[in-house]
């Protein structure tokens, strides 16, 4: 039996769900390992790397990435057995540079998936993901008592 080494952050979901939303992270690997649950990550942060790896391995689980707009999300690594797909409704509307000529953020997918889903939302509709949570909710009362924008609503605030 081989022991694999990964850098970055871990996520171990068994039977649950989990979210990172916000200015969680700035790595630029992030492995899911989820059997039965799911898992939201926020990918929006100006604190990522313009090329993010996720490595997923999934078991009837369900990830949802919430993106920023213009994102282009790779999901060539991906290996599929059973039912299951990438749900990503604005894949076939992105280019390689943004409308500034600047490069856009790349996600990379890659790893195994069985019996799974990914769905990517991206711009308003991640916005309205993040929010509508236990912690987005949390996040909007605190930050309207301190004057201040929502690190959900706008992660570069």
């Amino acid at each position: 039996m081989s022991t694999t080494i990964h850098t970055g952050e871990l996520i171990h979901v068994d039977h649950s769900t989990t979210r990172r939303l916000g200015n969680w992270t700035s790595a630029d690997r992030v492995h899911v390992r989820a059997r039965t649950g799911s898992v939201m990550l926020d990918l929006r942060s100006p604190g990522l790397p313009a090329d993010v790896e996720v490595h997923v391995e999934l078991d009837r689980a369900t990830v949802k990435l919430l993106v920023p707009e213009g994102a282009v999300v790779d999901q060539w690594g991906l290996s599929w057995t059973g039912r299951g797909k990438v749900k990503d409704a604005e894949a076939g509307s992105e280019d390689s540079d943004g409308s500034d000529g600047s490069a856009r953020p790349r996600i990379r997918l890659n790893g195994t998936a069985h019996n799974s889903e990914i769905r990517v939302n991206r711009g308003g509709l991640a916005i309205v993901f993040a929010m509508c949570t236990r912690e987005g909710f949390a996040d909007l009362r605190a930050s309207h008592k301190a004057g201040r924008q929502s690190a959900l609503v706008d992660p570069r605030a």
